[in-house]
């Protein structure tokens, strides 16, 4: 994050400008399709969009360690610790914490509904002890707290031209949507962890079990029926996917280049693991990086129309007002 961003946000405070450094460094390191379309907003907005995404990657790293890393308890004591620095910090909009810090204080500039990180760290705590889901409907509580109030965190941030409660759906589906792609693309990692995602009843249509999935994780092979099985949850998730779209022209105008270019890659994402006929329990699909470069290429195009409309619209703006002044 650069001191301009920084400056831009009107963030001066030098602790805190480390805990939004410490956020953006999290997200360059592991969420990098994130880390892309960020650097596609306003520089304003950047370092909100940053907190948010490094607090719910430091969560998230607590309760992803492999077993044998950190035995369980530790993970649940780090957890509640965690929630606790949350709790405080929202409450006094400032933390010692070097990530909760900067959520406090996005929380509180943008009056962002604290029930959502609530619901995150109820998501992040069910994944210390639970396995695997035996229905979709299960799934998506998860999701809720885990993806769905990611979207309607980062909301008001980005900004909206519809009403807010109108947008927040399509918000909530566009991190459901991401976060189903993820499951796909993680299967075989997550299963390492001792974790299925993918609801177990609609693997059992497909005759597939957590047995089979662990055969062809161990063994290197693949099988028809897990093929299939993932194909199904490909279709859901495109599903999810288009109702996200809708919600992308309701966004402020020079923020949706940044929504357009992460719903781009996330489901090109998606589009690879069609390609090699859904064969995912080995190696993760990725978007390959001349498609990587294409994207953002477009997303930077789409950004300074964006921009210009902008600044023309304020210069209307202006000579308006001087007009009536001078009336």
């Amino acid at each position: 994050m650069t001191a301009r961003e920084l400056d831009a946000a009107g963030i001066h405070d030098p602790v805190l400008r480390s805990a939004y450094l410490r956020c953006r460094e999290l997200n360059a390191r592991h969420g990098k399709t994130y880390f892309l379309a960020t650097r596609l907003l306003t520089p304003d907005r950047r370092p909100a969009v940053h907190a948010l995404y490094g607090f719910a990657r430091w969560a998230d790293d607590i309760v992803d360690d492999l077993p044998g890393q950190a035995p369980p308890r530790e993970r649940a004591a780090a957890l509640r610790d965690l929630r606790a620095h949350l709790q405080a910090g929202l409450l006094r909009r400032r933390s010692a914490h070097p990530v909760v810090a900067a959520l406090a204080d996005t929380a509180a500039r943008y009056r962002i509904d604290p029930g959502h990180f609530t619901d995150f760290m109820d998501s992040m705590s069910m994944d210390l002890d639970v396995v695997d889901y035996p229905t979709y409907e299960h799934l998506e509580t998860y999701m809720h707290g885990s993806a769905a109030v990611i979207g309607l965190q980062v909301l008001p941030v980005l900004g909206t031209v519809a009403p807010r409660e109108e947008a927040a759906p399509h918000a909530a589906s566009l991190g459901v949507a991401f976060q189903l792609t993820n499951f796909l693309r993680d299967v075989g990692e997550d299963l390492d962890r001792g974790r299925v995602y993918l609801p177990r009843d609609r693997l059992a249509s497909f005759g597939v079990d957590r047995e089979l999935l662990q055969w062809c994780r161990s063994t290197g092979r693949t099988d028809r029926r897990v093929r299939d099985a993932v194909k199904d949850m490909c279709a859901l998730n495109r599903e999810v996917y288009r109702h996200a779209e809708a919600g992308i022209p309701m966004l402020d105008p020079v923020s949706r280049p940044c929504v357009r270019t992460a719903f781009v890659l996330y489901r090109g994402i998606l589009d690879e693991i069609e390609a090699r006929d859904c064969r995912i329990m080995h190696r993760r699909a990725v978007v390959p990086r001349r498609r990587r470069a294409a994207v953002a290429l477009r997303g930077l195009v789409r950004v300074a129309a964006a921009r210009g409309r902008h600044a023309a619209g304020r210069g209307r703006v202006r000579t308006a007002s001087r007009g009536r002044a001078l009336s």
